[in-house]
């Protein structure tokens, strides 16, 4: 006499489970003194419409400082995210994602980067172009790496200098001198030394910055600073004469680039 009600709770159990594998993406935005709805649209690229629908402002011009709003179709990247992930995360897909974030390479993405889930009415999705061939051979555990090494090595110094830090590496990659892997040239020990010192102190476990994964992102696209550099070094933070003795490339910041 109760199989109908078991028949019935358990489609409903089954319906609910399969709804909860699905959240709807938004993001919250704090406003601050100043801020307008297309400001804040702007910021998100998205628009006035899409903020009022989605807080059910009867006047977007009044909004006051502190007010929460939610982004619609936004997703604030966090550390161990991939596309992949965020595509599971709310039913979309990785190509989906890609088109409307107008991502050039959907391995390539970093903490605190902001995500659409949906084509924006603003600049449009677009069709997503090729991924750069350099970076079609690297997962996302290999960029976060990558990015992590830049981090450790030249946080604090000029941009420039990070994609530059950033090209070497890659310059290694490509010299027979040199293994020919990312993860290979990053934790190389020659000679009984360790090539890169976060590695062996273990600054290269901490977070990299939104600054490092951009940096990450121009070399792997092809941007090299260095002028085809394999190494630097700090002359203030290093005696080691071998460095020393190899023929400079530029300098940028602390940093000297050497062939």
């Amino acid at each position: 006499m109760f199989k109908p009600f078991r028949t019935v709770l358990f489609v409903a159990l089954t319906l609910l489970l399969l709804g909860a594998g699905v959240t709807e993406a938004a993001l919250d935005h704090t406003v601050v003194p100043g801020e307008t709805v297309w400001l804040i649209s702007q910021k998100y690229n998205t628009t006035v419409d899409a903020v009022t629908g989605a807080n059910k402002l009867a006047n977007p011009a009044l909004i006051y400082s502190g007010q929460t709003l939610s982004i619609p179709d936004r997703h604030r990247v966090v550390p161990g995210d991939t596309v992949w992930l965020i595509a599971q995360k709310y039913g979309s897909t990785v190509a989906a994602i890609a088109g409307a974030s107008q991502l050039s390479n959907p391995a390539l993405i970093y903490p605190g980067q902001i995500l659409s889930l949906a084509p924006s009415a603003v600049g449009g999705g677009g069709p997503v172009s090729s991924p750069p061939s350099r970076g079609d051979w690297l997962s996302q555990a290999d960029i976060d790496l990558f990015a992590r090494l830049v981090h450790a090595e030249s946080a604090g110094e000029p941009y420039l200098g990070q994609v530059a830090v950033a090209a070497t590496v890659l310059n290694r990659v490509k010299d027979s001198r040199y293994p020919n892997s990312l993860r290979g040239v990053i934790m190389e020990i020659s000679a009984g030394c360790y090539q890169y010192s976060p590695v062996l102190d273990g600054r290269i476990n901490l977070p990299a910055s939104a600054a490092a994964y951009r940096a990450v992102e121009e070399a792997l696209n092809g941007a090299d600073p260095s002028g085809g550099a394999t190494g630097f070094y700090n002359p203030a933070k290093t005696n080691n004469l071998w460095v020393r003795m190899q023929p400079a490339a530029t300098v940028i910041g602390n940093h000297v680039f050497f062939y």
